[in-house]
C-alpha cells in the first residue's frame, strides 16, 4: 500500500473512530470500544510497524529539536508520525467521552471538546479538564477563582 493510501485509510479510520464518539450515547459499550480500543489500537500497529521497518534508515533522532526535524522529513517516518497523533488523540477523545460520563458530565457539555482533542489534541484535553474543574466546584465559573 502506499504512503499516500494508508494516509486515507488511517484518517479515515481516525474518522470513523470520532463519529462513534459523538454518537456513543446511543450504545456506550459498542462505541467506547470502537473509538477508545480497536481504532487506536489498529493505528497504534499502523505506527510500530512503519517505524519498525522505516525508522533505522531514516536521518535524524529524538536527541535534539534539529534531529527531529531531520527524522520528519522521511516520508515514511513522518506518516508514521501523523498516525501516531491519529492514534494518541482518538484515544484521548474516548477517555473524555468516557470519563464524563463516570463523572455524570452531559454528552452534550462533551461534544465541543471534541473537535479541539481531534485537531488540536493536548487543547481538547485542556478544555475537558477545565471543563471538569467547573463541574467539580473548585473553580467558580462566573468569578474563574479556585475555592
Amino acid at each position: 500500500m502506499s504512503n499516500e493510501m494508508l494516509f486515507f485509510v488511517a484518517n479515515l479510520v481516525a474518522l470513523l473512530g470520532w463519529i462513534a464518539l459523538v454518537v456513543a450515547p446511543l450504545a456506550p459499550r459498542l462505541f467506547d470500544g470502537l473509538a477508545g480500543w480497536l481504532l487506536p489500537g489498529g493505528l497504534s500497529l499502523t505506527y510500530a510497524v512503519l517505524m519498525l521497518v522505516h525508522f533505522a534508515d531514516a536521518p535524524g533522532g529524538f536527541g535534539t529539536l534539529a534531529e527531529v526535524q531531520a527524522l520528519f522529513t522521511d516520508a515514511n517516518v513522518a506518516l508514521a508520525g501523523w498516525i501516531h497523533f491519529l492514534a494518541f488523540d482518538l484515544f484521548i477523545g474516548a477517555w473524555i467521552v468516557r470519563d464524563a460520563r463516570r463523572q455524570g458530565i452531559a454528552h452534550w457539555m462533551v461534544l465541543p471538546m471534541l473537535p479541539f482533542a481531534f485537531l488540536l489534541g493536548p487543547a481538547g484535553l485542556l478544555a475537558y479538564m477545565g471543563l471538569r474543574l467547573i463541574r467539580s466546584g473548585r473553580i467558580a465559573p462566573n468569578r474563574g477563582a479556585v475555592t
